[in-house]
């Protein structure tokens, strides 16, 4: 563990508590019948000095401020469209995916199950709720390079 850094524990639970928070900020859920669609970007945060990936611009705040790194890189992404009550499969790359489950409700917004894994070992399973355009952040474990760690945000359309 680096100086400055919080021990893998205490961050995920950091993490997830803060994923948690913003995806309960309204309750919102898919409607029955209808659909939404979800993008999903896998990160690599880390403490490393130097810019973060351009891509990650307009997230990188939201990152900053939950998972308190020098930088961010993205590392994959995907999207899924889901009916009310739907499931559907994301993959992101190097090994990562989520299983999403869209739960029925009034159509502000997305409740979801998330299932993130890698190599298919569950790393988090957890449930939230997305409103349209408001990124929610998952934090993960360590990637097993010098204190990085695995993030992925969650964002309906």
């Amino acid at each position: 563990m680096k100086p400055g850094n919080p021990g893998p524990k205490l961050l995920n639970f950091i993490l997830l508590a803060a994923a948690l928070v913003l995806g309960a900020r309204e309750p919102v859920v898919a409607a029955e019948g209808g659909r939404a669609s979800v993008r999903a970007i896998l990160v690599l945060a880390s403490n490393e000095k130097g810019g973060s990936d351009a891509r990650l611009a307009a997230f990188e705040p939201t990152l900053r401020r939950i998972l308190r790194f020098e930088s961010y890189k993205l590392a994959g992404e995907g999207s899924a469209a889901l009916a009310g009550g739907g499931k559907s499969s994301v993959r992101l790359g190097r090994g990562h995916s989520l299983e999403l489950e869209a739960e029925k409700g009034d159509g502000k917004g997305v409740r979801l199950k998330v299932n993130w894994q890698d190599g298919g070992r569950s790393l988090m399973n957890t449930g939230l709720v997305l409103r349209p355009g408001v990124p929610a952040v998952l934090g993960g474990p360590a990637s097993g390079k010098d204190g990085e760690v695995w993030a992925v945000i969650l964002v309906a359309d």
